[in-house]
C-alpha cells in the first residue's frame, strides 16, 4: 500500500520525534485542513494534541498519512473503502510500514557513508 508510484516521489521522513501540521503537509503533499478532515474520518489517525490545540504527529502518523493518501489518491479507493481497509489490514500494514521505515534508513545510512568518506 505504501509502494504507489507517487510515494517514492515523497520526500524522507526526517528523524524527528514530532512533526507539525505543517511539516506532515509537506512531507506528505497533502493540505493540512484535508489532515484535519481525515482525523475525523480514520480512527488510526490520532496525533497528540497540546497547548493551543496544535497537533503534533509521529512518525507512525506520517506513514499512515501516507498509506491513507495512498489509498485515496493512487489506487482510487473512497473515504469509506480506505477505512475497512485500513481497519482490515493493520497486521499486514505494519509489515508495509516498516518495510518503508527499513529503506529510508539505508537511505539516510547511505548518505552518512557518502559524508564520512569525504
Amino acid at each position: 500500500m505504501l509502494e504507489p508510484s507517487h510515494n517514492d516521489e515523497l520526500p524522507p521522513i526526517p528523524g524527528k520525534r514530532y512533526f507539525t501540521i505543517g511539516e506532515v503537509s509537506e512531507l506528505c503533499a497533502v493540505k493540512p485542513h484535508v489532515l484535519r478532515y481525515w482525523e475525523q474520518e480514520f480512527p488510526q489517525l490520532n496525533p497528540a494534541k497540546r497547548g493551543g490545540n496544535r497537533r503534533y504527529y509521529q512518525r507512525h502518523d506520517v506513514l499512515m498519512i501516507r498509506q491513507i493518501r495512498a489509498l485515496l489518491y493512487d489506487q482510487g479507493f473512497t473515504i469509506g473503502g480506505a477505512r475497512l481497509r485500513l481497519s482490515g489490514d493493520e497486521a499486514k500494514d505494519d509489515n508495509t510500514q516498516y518495510r518503508q521505515l527499513i529503506r529510508q534508513m539505508i537511505s539516510e545510512l547511505e548518505d552518512v557513508l557518502v559524508v564520512l568518506k569525504k
